[in-house]
C-alpha cells in the first residue's frame, strides 16, 4: 500500500501545488526555513550520552501553544530533548518566539514524499515520533516502522467531515491503523470513531483534550492598560470577534453601533483568523463609519471604535481584555469553530455560531455547564451581544460557568505524559 502511496502522491502534489502556493504567498513568512518541507532538516546538537529524542509535529498556532506543557515537562525530566516541527508559517514563527530553550531544533515538517521524509528521518533520528490532534502521514508513519520508532497521536480527534472522508477511504487507513502505535484521544467520542474506522481497540485510549489544560498567565494591570493604548481601546466594555472569517465582522459591527445608541461606552476588537483579510476589512470598516487601527501598524495614535489584532500570538493577551466574545467560524457559511477554550479559561462569556463541529464535545460540555450562548444568524449575534454588554449580571454568570467547567475538565497532560513516558526507553 505504500507504494501506491508514493506513485499518488508526485502528481497529485503537482495538481494542487498552484492553489497552495498561492495560499502561501498570500499569507507569507515562508522564506526562513522552508528547506525543511524538503527534509533539510535545521542543524541539530549531537545527542549528549543518555538523552532520548522525541521528534514532535504541530501543525499551526493552536497545537504549538498546547504543547507548552508537554515541553516544559521533558525539560524538567532532563533526559529527554525534542525537535519540533510545524507546517504553517504562523506556527514556525511562533513556535521560534516561545520554544528555543524548550527544543533543539525547529523546522517545517517534510511534504510526506519518501525521499523528503527519510531525508528528515536520517537527520532528527529519534527515539520517538509524536503526531499532534489530525497529524496522521502514511511516509512518516513508514519511515518510523521501518527504524522500530513508535509513534504516538495525542490528543487525536475526528472532525466530522474528516470522519466521514475517512469512512469512505477506510481501506486505505489499514496501514496507518497499523502503524501507529498508540493513539491518545482527546474525547470518548474521538476514540469510539477511530475504532469505527478499524484501529485496533488496544492501541485506542482517551486521556483527554490537552488544550483543556491551558495555563494562561494573566496579563498585570500596568500590561493591561499599555495594551489598550496600544490598541487604542478607550474606556469602557469591550466586546472582541475572536478568529472571525467573513461575514461575522459585519454582525459585532452593527453591535457596537446599537450599544453605543443607548449610551454605553463600547469598543469593538475584531481579529480575523486569517491577517490577509487586512484590506477586506479596511474596506468594511471604511464604509462603516467607524474610526479605526491595525494593530500591525504599531501604536494607535489615539483612541478609536475599531480596534483590529491582526498580529499572530496575541489573541490571548487580547481575551484578557474582552467583556464579551465572539467565537469566529461558526455562523453559516462556515463550518468547524475557531477554539473557545481560551476564552471559556480566561472566564469571559462566549457566543458561538451553530457551526462548531470541530470542537462538537466542548461545546457540549461548555453548553452543559452553562457557560456559553449559542445563536443561530448574524441578527441573533448581534442582539446577544448587546444583551450581554448591558448586562453584567449574565456576564458574571457565563463567566463562572466557565471557570467552573475548566476546573472539572483538566488532567489531560499528565495523562498523556504517563503513556508517552511508557513507549520512551528509559535511558536511549
Amino acid at each position: 500500500m505504500i507504494w501506491l502511496y508514493r506513485l499518488l502522491f508526485l502528481p497529485l502534489l503537482l495538481l494542487a501545488s498552484p492553489y497552495y502556493l498561492w495560499r502561501m504567498r498570500r499569507r507569507g513568512g515562508y522564506a526562513e526555513g522552508f528547506q525543511g518541507r524538503f527534509g533539510a532538516v535545521p542543524e541539530l546538537p549531537a545527542r549528549r550520552p543518555g538523552m532520548r529524542r522525541i521528534w514532535l509535529q504541530a501543525v499551526s498556532v493552536g497545537e504549538v501553544l498546547a504543547v507548552a506543557p508537554l515541553l516544559e515537562a521533558f525539560q524538567r525530566d532532563g533526559c529527554t530533548e525534542v525537535y519540533l516541527s510545524t507546517t504553517t508559517s504562523t506556527g514556525y514563527r511562533l513556535a521560534r518566539e516561545k520554544y528555543a530553550g524548550l527544543t533543539i531544533g525547529i523546522g517545517y515538517f517534510p511534504l510526506d514524499f519518501w525521499l523528503f521524509s527519510a531525508r528528515a528521518w536520517r537527520r532528527v533520528a529519534p527515539d520517538l515520533a509524536i503526531l499532534m490532534e489530525g497529524e496522521r502521514w502514511p511516509e512518516h508513519v513508514h519511515q518510523a516502522a521501518r527504524r522500530g520508532v513508535p509513534v504516538v497521536s495525542i490528543n487525536a480527534r475526528l472532525s466530522d467531515r474528516s470522519f466521514r472522508r475517512s469512512r469512505r477511504y477506510r481501506l486505505f487507513l489499514r496501514p496507518l491503523a497499523r502503524g501507529l502505535t498508540q493513539v491518545l484521544c482527546a474525547s470518548r467520542r474521538d476514540e469510539q470513531r477511530f475504532r469505527t474506522l478499524g484501529f485496533p481497540a488496544g492501541k485506542l485510549r482517551t486521556t483527554g483534550n490537552l488544550k483543556l489544560d491551558v495555563r494562561i498567565p494573566p496579563l498585570a494591570e500596568e500590561a493591561r492598560a499599555r495594551l489598550r493604548r496600544e490598541l487604542g481601546l478607550g474606556p469602557g466594555l469591550l466586546l472582541l470577534g475572536s478568529s472571525t472569517w467573513p461575514g461575522e465582522d459585519e454582525p459585532l459591527l452593527a453591535a457596537l453601533r446599537t450599544a453605543r445608541a443607548g449610551g454605553r461606552s463600547v469598543s469593538l476588537l475584531l481579529v480575523p483568523r486569517h491577517a490577509e483579510r487586512r484590506e477586506e476589512l479596511r474596506a468594511l470598516l471604511e464604509r462603516s463609519g467607524c474610526s479605526f487601527h491595525f494593530r500591525s501598524a504599531g501604536p494607535a495614535p489615539g483612541e478609536v471604535d475599531v480596534a483590529v489584532g491582526d498580529t499572530t500570538g496575541e489573541l490571548r493577551a487580547f481575551t484578557q481584555l474582552a467583556d464579551v466574545v465572539f467565537v469566529g467560524k461558526s455562523l453559516a457559511p462556515h463550518d468547524g469553530g475557531q477554539t473557545p477554550v481560551e476564552a471559556a479559561v480566561l472566564g469571559k462569556p462566549v457566543i458561538h455560531g451553530p457551526h462548531m463541529t470541530n470542537f462538537r464535545e466542548i461545546i457540549r460540555t461548555l453548553s452543559e455547564a452553562g457557560a456559553v450562548r449559542r445563536v443561530e444568524t448574524p441578527a441573533e449575534l448581534a442582539a446577544a451581544a448587546v444583551e450581554l454588554l448591558a448586562d453584567p449580571g449574565q456576564r458574571a454568570r457565563l463567566a463562572a460557568a466557565a471557570r467552573g467547567w475548566h476546573e472539572i475538565n483538566r488532567g489531560a497532560t499528565e495523562r498523556t505524559l504517563q503513556a508517552i513516558n511508557a513507549l520512551l526507553p528509559a535511558r536511549a
